[in-house]
């Protein structure tokens, strides 16, 4: 699936690059794993690759989705979750958050941006919106080959225009 040098996303860590295919042995049986180093920390984690899309290792989004991904973020709709409890909130947030699917962590952007016209974040809701915002930023910035702070301008606007 992936080779030596390919970008790929590992939910709720972001964007790695493979550094190496290697071979490991566990409880007497070998297995190969890709070897991945983030790019945001340089944290290097190990992901089997027979189980490698069972994680949620996947390619970066193609260039066709970005504009999908926009079109979430400028959606204006109030978010629903609003009135729910935070705990309730950060529950569904980082579920979204952990599939790795762009257009669910594009969502969770959206919501708590939108929470944030109406209230200040509280230390946590902030953290989550940090962190939706980093894996975001990074994966389109990478998908459209443009900057990071060309990115979270754009972003911007969409989300609070």
């Amino acid at each position: 699936m992936f080779k030596v040098g390919d970008c790929a996303y590992y939910p709720a860590q972001g964007v790695g690059v493979v550094e190496s295919i290697e071979t490991r042995e566990f409880s007497g049986q070998k297995h190969n794993f890709y070897i991945l180093r983030i790019i945001d920390n340089d944290m290097t984690i190990m992901v089997p690759v027979h189980n490698a899309s069972q994680v949620g290792l996947r390619t970066l989004i193609s260039k066709e989705k970005v504009a999908t991904i926009y079109d979430v973020l400028g959606e204006k709709q109030q978010a629903a979750q609003a009135m729910a409890s935070w705990s309730r909130r950060q529950r569904e947030y980082n579920e979204k958050i952990k599939t790795g699917n762009p257009l669910e962590v594009a969502e969770v952007l959206r919501e708590l941006y939108l929470i944030r016209e109406d209230k200040e974040l509280s230390y946590g809701e902030k953290k989550v919106l940090d962190l939706a915002r980093r894996l975001l930023v990074k994966e389109l910035a990478l998908a459209e080959g443009v900057g990071e702070e060309a990115v979270t301008r754009r972003l911007e606007t969409l989300v609070l225009n």
